[in-house]
């Protein structure tokens, strides 16, 4: 068994927060191309996807609310907030080892500590193959042992930042549609849901076991019109595939490029289109048009 690799960077200035989960359809590639895209200003931020919440991250909003009906991923995050000490002493434990990774991946994660188990889904992420975050119907992760060459496990720093920027921040398992239990006038919620998939290769949408169908798509159509009818901000992406852009013709869509290397097989991953739905700035999104003028 290797030991366990822990990053730490020579800089003594703290590093600013970003993902220390990969996720598939992470956003950390795209902000570039999102920055033009987003609200000049906003009261509060909800992203009911959380995933590796890489937009949260770069906004580091002051008053925010991070939800997903992935239980797994919010305690990380709850873990990372209010004892991320204790989850980096926990990673330290871990090593990149095969054996070890089926090991842990075994573990009933309803029998570690809440840090214990925040440092097993940073270890099996970190190490499993591609990346992939995927459950069986019986909700228990399923994906095989990665190869990699000396994969970063921890990296103190980062988490601390990360802990850091979480400070303060509502983390919540919900559904997508509780959002607007919340969101009110002047907000803005960003919504990247598992995405509809571009081809039989590409399907990532088993984030849960009850995984995320054309209808919940319809459902959360019917939701960002309805967070547009009370004055909400709203910024969706999606893949660019046919079905998508016909549930949102009232809105603005702008495409964009990603490079996607989380995919099932090696031949399938590179470039693909993305597209990004907004209600601001368009002319049917009236009220949420004003909010964004007044601030």
């Amino acid at each position: 068994m290797t030991t366990a690799l822990v990053t730490e960077p020579d800089s003594a200035a703290p590093p600013m927060p970003r993902p220390f989960l990969k996720w598939a359809g992470g956003k950390g590639q795209l902000l570039r191309q999102f920055q033009p895209l987003l609200p000049a200003s906003f009261r509060r931020y909800f992203e009911p996807f959380v995933g590796g919440a890489a937009l949260f991250f770069c906004l580091q909003p002051k008053r925010a609310a991070l939800t997903d009906v992935n239980a797994e991923l919010i305690d990380c995050y709850r873990a990372v907030r209010d004892r991320v000490e204790e989850v980096i002493a926990a990673l330290g434990s871990h090593a990149y080892d095969e054996a070890h990774y089926y090991s842990v991946r075994d573990l009933d994660p309803k029998a570690l500590s809440l840090p214990e188990r925040a440092a097993r889904t940073i270890f099996l992420n970190r190490t499993g193959f591609n990346g992939l975050y995927r459950v069986n119907s019986a909700g228990r992760f399923n994906v095989p042992f990665g190869r990699y060459v000396n994969p970063s496990i921890c990296n103190p720093p980062q988490l601390r930042a990360c802990s850091a920027a979480l400070q303060g921040v509502e983390l919540e398992v919900r559904d997508f549609e509780r959002v607007l239990d919340h969101a009110e006038e002047g907000d803005f919620v960003y919504l990247d849901p598992p995405y509809s998939p571009v081809s039989s290769t590409a399907n990532f949408t088993s984030y849960s076991a009850g995984g995320f169908s054309f209808r919940d798509q319809e459902r959360l159509a019917a939701l960002f019109a309805a967070l547009d009818e009370r004055g909400v901000k709203v910024m969706l992406s999606n893949s660019d595939v046919p079905e998508i852009p016909p549930l949102y013709k009232r809105f603005k869509i702008d495409r964009v490029a990603a490079l996607r290397s989380i995919n099932a097989k090696s031949d399938a991953r590179g470039r693909v289109g993305e597209i990004v739905i907004r209600n601001y700035g368009t002319r049917r999104g009236r009220r949420a048009a004003q909010a964004d003028r007044e601030g």
